[in-house]
Order: C-alpha cells, then structure tokens, then sequence
C-alpha cells in the first residue's frame, strides 16, 4: 500500500503540477511564479494530508522527487507556452487527472496509516482538492472546489472506492483502476454536462464594506 501511495503521489505531482503551471502560464506569470504555483499546486494536498496524519515532515518537504517532479512539470509548460492556445481544456483535463491520482493516493495512504474508513475517505477528498484550492488561492480566484461542478464530490467517490475495496479485500490493481476512471470520469462528465450541487442563491446585493471614518 505504501509503495502504490508512492507511485500515486509522485504521478498526482506532475499531473497537478503541469494543472497549476498551465493556470499560470495563462495569467502571464514569469518563470518565478509558474514553478511556485506548479509546486504549491503539485504538493499542498498531500502536505496538508501528511500532517494530519501525522507522517512528518511531510514527503514533499523531505523526498526531492517531489520538486524535481514538479520544476520539471513547471519548465516543461514555461517552455510549451506556444501550445496554449491550442489546448483550452487542458487546465480543466490536468485537474481532473490530478484529483483523480490525489484522491486515490490520499485515501491509500491514510489506510497505510491506520486511519477508519471514514477519515481514509475525508483524507482522500483533502489530498485531491488541497493542491487545486492552494493554486486558485494564488491567483486570486475562488477556489473551484467552492463553485465547479461536483470536484470534491469526484474526489470523495474515488476516496470511497478505494476504502470499499480495502475493506472487502479486493485486488488492489483493479480498484485503484476504478477509483481513478469514477473520480475523473464524473469530474469530466460534470464539465461537460454542467452538473453540479445546488447553488445558494440570494436577493441580498454584495455591498463593499463600510469604514467609519
């Protein structure tokens, strides 16, 4: 289970790092700024993941795959930077690939840990949405996890599939196989239909805040 948690995280890194490098190449950030935002968006999730579950200091902070993979991932989308016009899905296709392997490696490693079932499951969803929230935060913007169509939804159905199958000790290749297509799958479903959770809504109109003088 640690082994598979590995090769997860390391594949979640680079897939949500070229996520948050893409977002800045797209904000016109310099080289400083897409490989901080390609490593905050790689390596949040699983920091947050690690000190909750006690696994310190975190394998970001100590393992330096973790930010070879990301400046890698960084530099790579810096210098592609001509590609972007022709891939206006890419941020959105990224993120879902990220979710998926975040949330998967999540929940793996807080069974590894000892954790309950439901925890393992919680932890996953954090993992998979921490590195996205971290990225939108950067760039001023509301978190996707907060408005997008089912995100953390998605990733909460591939944390529970992987608890499932733990629990029911089912070969592990297989569900991490249907872990990772349910949480994408259904994060790329809801882009595509629209679906999403219901929407708070409000006559009251956002006025800016008033200071006395």
């Amino acid at each position: 289970m640690e082994k598979l948690s590995l090769v997860l995280d390391l594949t979640g890194t680079f897939v949500f790092a070229l996520s948050g490098a893409l977002a800045g190449v797209k904000r016109r950030l310099d080289i400083f700024g897409v490989l901080v935002l390609s490593f905050a968006a790689a390596n949040s999730g699983g920091i947050t993941r690690d000190i909750l579950i006690g696994a310190v200091p975190p394998a970001a902070l100590v393992d330096l795959r973790y930010l070879g993979v990301s400046l890698f991932a960084g530099l790579v989308t810096f210098y592609s930077s001509s590609l972007i016009a022709r891939l206006s899905t890419a941020i959105l296709v990224f993120d879902a690939a990220g979710l998926a392997f975040f949330a998967v490696a999540g929940s793996s490693k807080a069974l590894a840990h000892g954790l309950n079932p439901v925890m393992s499951v919680v932890l996953g969803m954090v993992t998979g949405i921490g590195g996205g929230m971290v990225r939108d935060v950067l760039l001023a913007e509301i978190p996707t996890v907060l408005r997008a169509e089912l995100y953390a939804v998605a990733a909460l159905a591939a944390a529970g599939v992987m608890v499932i199958g733990h629990l029911l000790h089912l070969p592990i290749t297989p569900v991490v196989v249907v872990a990772l297509m349910s949480c994408f799958g259904l994060r790329v479903l809801a882009i595509r239909y629209k679906w999403q959770l219901p929407v708070a809504k409000s006559e009251i109109a956002e006025e800016p805040p008033k200071f006395r003088e």
